[in-house]
């Protein structure tokens, strides 16, 4: 299987060993295994750890007889991949559809919209970040 799949998407799974990962920094398949919120076998954690590796999402180096995983991406970069790709798949590539959908299912409020139009506007005078 080819090893270099960066725009490969990250099953519910692997984004969970991804985020502890994320969290923890370089770690073992028994620290994944650990840190993950649910019970899963250590094999089952090192399959995904070595699908991870094949898709290009974590590296892994040997040390003192066990494989240490760190992560090859950000968080933010997956978090952009998959935003980008909802709103593909979902609203035709309108941002704007997104955002309406989610005002109307009440998931953000005026007063968010109105804070984060602040912000815009605030990036875009060079004000920068709160």
């Amino acid at each position: 299987m080819p090893r270099n799949r960066k725009g490969a998407h990250l099953t519910r799974l692997e984004t969970e060993v991804m985020n502890v990962l994320w969290e923890s920094g370089p770690a073992t398949v028994q620290t994944v295994q650990q840190g993950l919120k649910r019970d899963l076998a250590y094999t089952t954690v090192q399959t995904v750890l070595n699908v991870l590796d094949r898709k290009g999402k974590v590296t892994r180096a040997l040390k003192d007889r066990a494989y240490y995983y760190r992560p090859a991406v950000s968080r933010q970069k997956v978090a952009r991949h998959a935003i980008k790709d909802l709103i593909d798949r979902l609203f035709g590539g309108s941002a704007e559809s997104m955002v309406m959908n989610m005002v109307e299912a009440r998931h953000i409020t005026p007063d968010v919209l109105d804070r984060l139009n602040r912000k815009l506007k605030r990036k875009e005078g060079g004000g920068g970040d709160d």
